[in-house]
């Protein structure tokens, strides 16, 4: 029986080209977003002849979209039934991949390629004034808020600064349940929301909530503005 493996687990199988990445969605979808080097055998097609592509003696991972998808868990013991030994099924999918800020291959313009990965980030101990300083000083006028493990925790913009009391660190000061976005977001959508609820930044984290980044319609600031992501 195929063995349900997580992102870190497939990353180890490809480490030294140890494992083969199939991907076995449609070619269209395949072509809009894949892992990197993996080969595309749509399930519909996935009989002895497109099993023979692949080398018996290395372990094999398939995946499709996401955790809804079935197709990955049906080509895996479909390979099992055409002789392969070791198939791993990687059932959270390329969205999980993508999300996790990992590189991807195809034509998707999606957030991965535009975030922003050097905000400034501050601890949840850090003095405020410390933070301003840094603040100030960047185009996007945020600072995201981290704690000891990179998860995200809170914002501090402009508003913050002018609200805390005297002697605040950030994370007293801090905005917290702000809104984010995974680095899987399609660029063109999110824009369109973001010009509607005009948010000029969003934070991008993976969905462990760890912080991977910003992503920005501009980091121009008008005078006067003020950056609203919550």
């Amino acid at each position: 029986m195929a063995v349900v493996v997580d992102r870190a687990a497939v990353g180890e199988l490809l480490e030294g080209g140890r494992a083969q990445l199939v991907e076995v969605l449609p070619r269209a979808e395949y072509d809009w977003a894949h892992l990197p080097g993996a080969a595309n055998l749509p399930l519909k097609e996935l009989d002895g002849s497109a099993a023979d592509g692949l080398d018996r003696d290395r372990p094999v991972v398939v995946y499709c979209h996401d955790w809804l998808c079935d197709l990955s868990p049906r080509a895996a013991r479909r390979l099992e039934r055409l002789g392969l030994s070791e198939v791993y099924d990687y059932a959270a999918g390329k969205m999980d991949w993508i999300a996790g800020a990992l590189p991807y291959e195809g034509h998707a313009a999606l957030v991965l390629q535009a975030v922003r990965r050097d905000p400034v980030v501050a601890d949840l101990e850090d003095p405020l004034q410390e933070v301003a300083d840094r603040l100030i000083a960047d185009p996007a006028g945020v600072a995201v808020v981290v704690d000891r493990d990179g998860v995200v925790q809170g914002l501090v913009g402009p508003r913050e600064l002018k609200d805390a009391e005297p002697g605040a660190t950030a994370g007293q000061a801090m905005r917290f349940g702000v809104t984010t976005v995974r680095p899987s977001e399609e660029l063109e959508g999110l824009g369109r929301r973001m010009e509607r609820a005009r948010v000029r930044h969003v934070v991008v984290t993976r969905p462990d909530g760890t912080l991977v980044g910003l992503y920005g319609l501009g980091d121009l600031r008008a005078p006067g503005w003020e950056p609203d992501l919550g």
